[in-house]
């Protein structure tokens, strides 16, 4: 849509809130806050009024039992990591408009009126029930704090509120041969009074919506509705730890929340912050009831019942009518050797370490051309060297390198006029209108990897382009034919930095500045990807954009355990 005072679509993207007990590995990024990532910043260049939100998950069993083992304060162990990742997440060039945090007071306040609501209207209940307990620690054990084998799948390490392997929703007590996570020994079965949400209630309702919306993955529907098939049950939503949001209900003061409960509650406290901060506190309706509003959640797949089900249940329970998430795009995993990542037995990549070994450009490149959409992928040093020497160096980078070098060296830095198109410059220019138009189309379907692997494309017809035509031994006989094949190839440099910006953003923006165009690529409409240079224009001198990797898998897992040992 155009400025001209039309009224933008409206776009909310949030990515699920990483477990702030450690740092994220590259699975959780590819997952989640890349992938929300590179979506935002395709809404921005098409001119859609957007934000993106997420922030650190604090609560919950993952952060005390972490902190229990380090011997620290939940809120130091929160405080210390929400600041590092937060550094680490503008690094990795992740544009947030408010990336916060569950301790904020904005999002206690929201969960409590929430779950209020929900309690007011007749969804929520207190039960005795037999949870269990661990005697060696005196204390109950909820979610994280236990870990046994799945009854449905046999999974061995499934934990006590889902599955990992088959992801199925769990209570505590549903698991065979269970252990405490701290000390490893055998619970045992003990009362306790909770508060559950009756999700059987709003079966109908939540069935109704994943049949009718047509925006989710047919693997992601057919699973969500299978859940419903086989029967919700109540959803205990209180836990006895000491650590969380105090549960609102009467005779519940000694009670937290639930940590998904209040996580996924959460897209809607962020987004009230974020217009809170800004002067505008009433604006947030616009992204939560206005129905034009599209919502996207980038989630693992693991996550997949808190949001087709936990989210749209806790929504409709309110007795508000707020928009229920429009898509939800759930990632297979990104496994290690085969394994899942596990940083107490060194398998894995942390974001941290990443950026240790190499820029933010290429992890962003690797992880969408790779990105796991349809089955698991395993990550290996010999995929991720040949992506980005293939693909960013060889490909890519030494495209655009070569056009605007020759255009340095040869046209004195001046973006040569070109005389009339010949059939293959026209060709071209046509093709990449085309592969412009398909980008769009797979971004706007969370494609995310074919969009990867087509912007590349763009710059491999550009390298086949002056190849064919030889432009370097034309020039020796026909200078107007040659400035016409130059003006052409760098018509496409200029498109491959607007489509290039959402995946490789430092790299766009530095191909924007050697192209000596105005303002930032991160503030262009997409659709100037396919409108020409301005005429006699002069460019910026080019330097190149990737280096090779030359080093061998083992140098770079050498490579890796020193950055472990710093």
């Amino acid at each position: 849509m155009d400025d001209g005072g039309s009224l933008k679509l409206k776009t909310l993207v949030t990515s699920a809130w990483p477990y702030i007990h450690s740092l994220p590995h590259l699975g959780n990024m590819v997952g989640s806050i890349l992938s929300a990532d590179v979506f935002a910043r395709y809404c921005r260049l098409k001119g859609e009024d957007i934000i993106m939100v997420s922030g650190s998950d604090e609560h919950g069993t993952p952060v005390e039992v972490e902190s229990v083992r380090l011997g620290i304060s939940p809120k130091e162990l929160t405080d210390k990591n929400h600041a590092k990742l937060s550094g680490l997440l503008k690094d990795w060039g992740i544009s947030f408009d408010n990336y916060t945090r569950t301790e904020n007071p904005v999002h206690k306040e929201f969960v409590k009126k929430t779950l209020t609501e929900i309690y007011n209207n007749g969804y929520i209940f207190a039960q005795e029930t037999e949870m269990l307990f661990c005697e060696k620690c005196s204390r109950f054990l909820p979610d994280r704090y236990v870990e046994g084998k799945c009854p449905y799948c046999g999974y061995e390490k499934a934990r006590g509120d889902q599955c990992e392997n088959c992801g199925r929703l769990l209570e505590t007590t549903l698991l065979i041969e269970p252990y405490c996570a701290i000390c490893k020994s055998t619970p045992v079965v003990k009362k306790t009074k909770h508060w559950y949400f009756d999700l059987p209630k709003l079966s109908e309702k939540i069935g109704d919506y994943l049949k009718n919306n047509e925006q989710l993955a047919s693997s992601t529907r057919n699973f969500s509705i299978s859940l419903i098939n086989e029967g919700l049950k109540p959803r205990a939503i209180t836990r006895d730890v000491s650590w969380g949001i105090q549960a609102p209900f009467p005779g519940a003061e000694d009670k937290r929340i639930y940590v998904w409960v209040e996580a996924v509650l959460g897209y809607v406290s962020a987004t009230i912050e974020y217009f809170k901060n800004h002067g505008e506190p009433e604006r947030w309706k616009e992204y939560w009831f206005d129905k034009e509003t599209r919502t996207f959640y980038f989630i693992g797949k693991d996550n997949i019942p808190f949001h087709t089900i936990i989210l749209p249940a806790l929504l409709l329970a309110s007795g508000e009518s707020y928009n229920l998430p429009w898509n939800v795009s759930a990632t297979e995993f990104l496994q290690f050797k085969g394994e899942k990542a596990s940083k107490s037995q060194k398998v894995g990549i942390w974001i941290d370490e990443a950026l240790e070994l190499l820029p933010a450009d290429y992890w962003r490149y690797f992880l969408m051309a790779t990105r796991p959409e349809t089955k698991d992928s395993n990550f290996s040093w010999e995929l991720f060297i040949e992506k980005v020497n293939a693909d960013l160096n060889d490909t890519f980078g030494n495209f655009v390198h070569r056009t605007l070098t020759f255009i340095n060296s040869k046209f004195d830095s001046v973006i040569p006029e070109s005389a009339a198109l010949d059939s293959d410059a026209a060709k071209i220019l046509k093709i990449l209108e085309e592969k412009v138009e398909s980008v769009a189309e797979e971004f706007e379907a969370c494609r995310l990897q074919s969009a990867a692997n087509t912007v590349v494309s763009i710059s491999r017809i550009g390298n086949q382009y002056l190849n064919d035509k030889e432009p370097w031994n034309l020039i020796k006989v026909d200078r107007a034919k040659a400035a016409s094949i130059f003006s052409v190839a760098a018509q496409l440099v200029k498109a491959l930095a607007i489509v290039s910006a959402p995946l490789i953003p430092f790299a766009a923006e530095e191909m924007w500045k050697t192209l000596n165009l105005p303002g930032s690529v991160h503030e262009q409409k997409w659709d100037e990807a396919i409108k020409p240079l301005p005429p006699n224009h002069r460019i910026g001198k080019a330097k190149p954009l990737f280096r090779k990797i030359d080093d061998s898998p083992q140098e770079l897992e050498e490579k890796l355990e020193k950055v472990r040992q710093k």
